[in-house]
């Protein structure tokens, strides 16, 4: 009797690094999975310790990881991760680093973790908007071994953005510009703050808020001066041929406008950047008067313009009727794709931009795209 040429499927062997808010929810997700899952979790690590059962790990309350892991884990050891890891790459096996950590160390460890054919997802920002040496050899790493590296939920948490543009680039569409609302931080504060009126909340009492909501970094200022946005826009950048080596030293090349008084660059905390903010609500409140004398709102935005090879970050106006203006709600994102096939109007993805489940969302539907 002949034998059956189907292969079993894929097995999946998967290591989770970072269980804070986005990783316990990343697990949670992962084990809501139905059954038969190709997937199990063989590694869990915090950034001091970690479990590690080759067999998988049984699951638990999610809400409790961090808390088993630094009760029984062993130390966190880089080494001993990658070597435990690379053996069990096999024929009908996968093996995937989940990091969901935002640690400059952990993600030069891609290239390694590439090359032994381990597959990487991340929400983590720093490897793809850093320097262009250490994306290069992402690129080159995953070339060779054909382990693959993604990272849907660097840009958008959840939303579709980093997909759709991959698809545009390799269907032969040839986009022309990128701009959007990309921070759900700056969102919230201009959405409160600028609403067309030349009155409102003041500035400072806006950031107070979002801070107490817990929208911010715990000292705004690590918000308010665009750098989350320039790695976005860098992130996006790289995936267009003609702009992969505009900005050689990643997202510190972005010409970004600060929102940080420069009288508070070097604010001994949050709570005094918060404490003193108030000194400049006068010169917001005066571009908000200007902006709304115009018909406009102010919206903090990053624009990617591929036939000017501008890539920039700042505030700027935009007419009360522009979707930046009538589709915002909260801490939302939208970006707008111009294009050669989305032309006069451009192809629009918004919508919860930030948050633990649907960046989780975007990892766990990364991994998916790995089974199937």
């Amino acid at each position: 009797m002949a034998q059956s040429s189907i292969s079993p499927p894929l097995q999946f062997c998967v290591a989770v690094i970072g269980v804070g808010l986005v990783g316990s929810e990343f697990v949670s997700q992962l084990w809501s999975f139905p059954a038969p899952s190709p997937f199990r979790i063989v590694l869990l690590a915090t950034s001091r310790n970690l479990i590690f059962q080759p067999d998988g790990i049984p699951k638990t309350s999610s809400s409790q990881l961090k808390a088993e892991v630094s009760a029984l884990g062993l130390p966190f050891d880089a080494p001993f991760i990658t070597r435990e890891l690379s053996g069990l790459v096999k024929p009908g096996q996968k093996v995937v680093i989940v990091d969901n950590t935002s640690s400059d160390d952990i993600a030069s460890l891609y290239p390694t973790w590439l090359k032994l054919g381990i597959e990487v997802i991340t929400p983590n920002k720093k490897a793809y908007s850093g320097s262009l040496n250490l994306y290069e050899d992402i690129l080159k790493a995953s070339s060779e071994t054909g382990a693959r590296f993604l990272n849907e939920s660097t840009v958008g948490a959840g939303l579709p953005v980093i997909s759709t543009l991959k698809d545009l680039v390799a269907t032969g569409d040839k986009v022309t510009k990128i701009e959007g609302v990309f921070s759900g931080t700056m969102s919230y504060i201009f959405n409160q703050f600028s609403t067309g009126s030349t009155e409102g909340p003041s500035f400072s009492s806006v950031v107070k808020v979002a801070r107490e909501k817990g929208y911010t970094e715990p000292n705004p200022a690590d918000d308010l001066n665009g750098t989350d946005v320039a790695r976005k826009l860098t992130i996006l950048s790289r995936l267009i041929p003609s702009l992969r080596q505009q900005l050689p030293a990643g997202f510190s090349s972005v010409d970004t406008a600060s929102l940080v008084p420069e009288g508070l660059a070097n604010a001994a905390s949050g709570d005094v950047f918060v404490q003193d903010l108030p000194k400049y609500d006068e010169e917001f409140d005066k571009l908000r008067q200007d902006a709304a004398k115009d018909g406009s709102v102010l919206r903090f935005v990053g624009v990617i313009d591929v036939e000017k090879n501008l890539i920039k970050a700042g505030l700027e106006r935009y007419p009360v009727t522009h979707p930046f203006a009538t589709s915002l709600g909260g801490s939302d994102n939208i970006i707008m794709f111009h294009s050669e096939r989305y032309s006069p109007r451009p192809l629009i993805i918004q919508g919860a931009g930030a948050g633990a489940a649907v960046t989780a969302m975007g990892v766990m539907s990364d991994l998916l795209k790995l089974a199937y």
